[in-house]
C-alpha cells in the first residue's frame, strides 16, 4: 500500500472484520482499495475479494494494491454489488465468510432486498455481512451520537426485514457497525 493515510474508520472496520489467515472476504464499494491494503497483510491461504462499480476507483484500488494482485490474495473488480453485475465480473458463484462495506449508503437508504438476498447467498455457513458507517463531517457535531443511533437503526431494520439477525457494535465515538447473520 502507498504511504496515503489511512482514515480511522477503515482502521476500525478492519479491525472489527477479525480477520483469519483463510478467510474469505469480499468488500462492496471498495473505492481506492485501502481496506484490501490493511486486509492482506492478515491473510495467509484467504483471499479479498474487491468490487466497485466505479471503474476508476477499481484502477487506483489495482495500482494501490498492485502486489497483492500480483500474489492472488487480492482480486480487484469493476462490478455493481448485483447478480448481473457479479455474475459479469464471474464473482456470482464464490463462497466468502465475510462481507463488508464501508460508508456504502445501500443498506441504509432503502430497502436493499435484493442486495441483502445476494449477501446471503455470497456468504459460507457461518458468514456474516458487515456494515460500517462514520457519518461525514459530523466528527465534532453534538449530534453524532444521534445520527450513528440513526444509522444503525436503519441498517438494524433493513438487515432484519432482509431476513438477517444484526448485532450493533459501537467502534468508536464517530463509528458504527452493524454485523447481520443469516
Amino acid at each position: 500500500m502507498t504511504g496515503t493515510a489511512v482514515p480511522e474508520r477503515i482502521r476500525q472496520a478492519v479491525a472489527a472484520l477479525d480477520v483469519r489467515a483463510g478467510d474469505r472476504l469480499l468488500e462492496i464499494g471498495c473505492g481506492g482499495g485501502v481496506a484490501v491494503g490493511l486486509v492482506c497483510p492478515l491473510l495467509t491461504t484467504g483471499t479479498i475479494t474487491a468490487v466497485d462499480r466505479s471503474a476508476t476507483a477499481t484502477a487506483r484500488a489495482v495500482r494501490r494494491n498492485a502486489g497483492w494482485v500480483r500474489d492472488g490474495r487480492a482480486t480487484i473488480a469493476t462490478a455493481a454489488f448485483t447478480e448481473p453485475g457479479l455474475t459479469g465480473a464471474g464473482l456470482a458463484h464464490r463462497r466468502f465468510d465475510k462481507i463488508f462495506a464501508i460508508n456504502v449508503n445501500l443498506f441504509w437508504t432503502g430497502p436493499a432486498r435484493a442486495e441483502l438476498a445476494l449477501a446471503a447467498h455470497l456468504l459460507a455457513p457461518g458468514g456474516a455481512l458487515y456494515a460500517f458507517y462514520e457519518p461525514p463531517g459530523e466528527r465534532l457535531d453534538e449530534r453524532l451520537d444521534e445520527r450513528l443511533d440513526e444509522l444503525a437503526a436503519k441498517v438494524t431494520g433493513t438487515f432484519e426485514a432482509g431476513g438477517l439477525t444484526a448485532e450493533v457494535l459501537r467502534l468508536s465515538a464517530a463509528v458504527v457497525g452493524i454485523v447481520g447473520h443469516p
